[in-house]
């Protein structure tokens, strides 16, 4: 390990029950005057969106909703966003919703005033500097689930209909400017999703702490969010009308994506395949990939476990203490035990190990990954 690195952290947050009356006065302090409000289709339907529009238009801001956005975003979602966006004459973006819509409205926004196509400005090396900045929108994000933490991220995931992979759109100004934290928004959500994604909350906080690079700053929010699960996600996932779970919930997921700057590991590898081709839900896969990961990273992470279990006050303060209650955890919650689960069969082991390889993630885990690895790690995760 190498004790250099180059740190960033979030934005201004606004966080509290009730303080989506506070929309109106956060586009106003970024200028924004006619917002496109991005959403979900299903979550488009909900009072929760009206009364948005509502407090906007109470406020003088004219606002429109656009919320043709796949469960798993593709290039078709943005361009059809950036068309809403331009007829409309809008001028900024208000990002609502999980990780889909989140991620749709900030890709959107950057795309809003760009030439080039949205590959053109993938995560790699430094394509994010073609991005013309002036042309980008500002953003207000607005999350309403406890999972992504896209809220507070640099980039958006967007899958590639033409290979079936899923990329990172990034650059460092596609942060949002500002974010209503409000755990009110997040009461209604079902057993089963507040699982999937409180549990994609822990992936980001567990694979942060775990990637082998100096980040101090990142380690000690990681370590905290995953208290805050410790704590909190039964809690929300047996009373979805507990606020004080919904809140820390809700603060535990914009940790993680703060935390996993420094990086994830092979769980987002072995996920996004899962996602870009069968479509399945991007927290839940984490969480069913999850101790399959920790076993095969197990002689690389075994002592900083130790650590994290004494820090949630675990029985056992060591690696096996750890991974009892990941087991446990999953058990409780509803999380099915192998991927075989999600419609995962052994022959997508070798056409999905490829994609796991060349996934961006892949460079943060504990122990180098080859392409046999991946494929003997599916077929774990497939067989339990």
């Amino acid at each position: 390990m190498t004790l250099k690195g180059n740190w960033n952290y979030p934005t201004r947050i606004l966080f509290g029950a009730g303080n989506i009356g506070k929309l109106a006065e956060a586009c106003a302090s970024l200028g924004i005057r006619r917002p496109l409000l991005v959403t979900d289709p299903g979550l488009a339907k909900l009072p929760m969106i009206a009364n948005a529009v509502e407090i906007c238009g109470a406020a003088g801001l004219h606002c429109a909703v656009f919320s043709d956005v796949r469960s798993n975003p593709i290039e078709q979602n943005v361009i059809d966003g950036v068309r809403a966006y331009r007829e409309g004459g809008h001028d900024g973006v208000i990002a609502f919703g999980g990780g889909s819509g989140l991620d749709a409205a900030k890709a959107i926004a950057l795309m809003a005033g760009q030439k080039r196509p949205i590959w053109d400005f993938e995560d790699r090396e430094d394509w994010w500097t073609r991005v013309d900045v002036a042309g980008m929108a500002p953003v207000v994000a607005v999350p309403t689930t406890a999972g992504t933490g896209s809220e507070v991220g640099r980039a958006s995931v967007i899958t590639d209909l033409r290979d079936h992979t899923k990329k990172i759109i990034y650059h460092p100004k596609m942060m949002p400017g500002v974010v209503i934290s409000d755990p009110e928004l997040t009461v209604g959500l079902p057993p089963k999703i507040t699982a999937a994604t409180g549990m994609d909350a822990l992936s980001h906080c567990l694979e942060a702490y775990c990637a082998p690079f100096y980040h101090p700053l990142a380690d000690g929010i990681a370590v905290e969010g995953m208290r805050l699960i410790h704590d909190f996600l039964p809690r929300a996932v047996a009373d979805g009308s507990d606020l004080e779970a919904r809140s820390h919930m809700l603060i535990a997921s914009s940790m993680g994506a703060t935390a996993f700057q420094k990086g994830l590991g092979a769980m987002h590898s072995l996920s996004h395949p899962c996602g870009a081709n069968l479509d399945t839900h991007h927290g839940l896969t984490n969480a069913v990939v999850m101790p399959y990961v920790l076993t095969w990273n197990r002689r690389a992470i075994e002592q900083r476990l130790a650590r994290v279990a004494a820090w949630l006050g675990l029985k056992r303060q060591s690696y096996d203490g750890f991974f009892d209650w990941i087991l446990e955890l999953r058990a409780t919650i509803g999380i099915p035990p192998t991927l075989g689960g999600l419609g995962v069969r052994e022959e997508h082991a070798k056409a999905f190990a490829p994609q796991a390889l060349a996934d961006p993630s892949t460079g943060g885990n504990p122990l180098p990954m080859t392409l046999a690895d991946f494929e003997r790690l599916y077929l774990n995760c497939i067989r339990g």
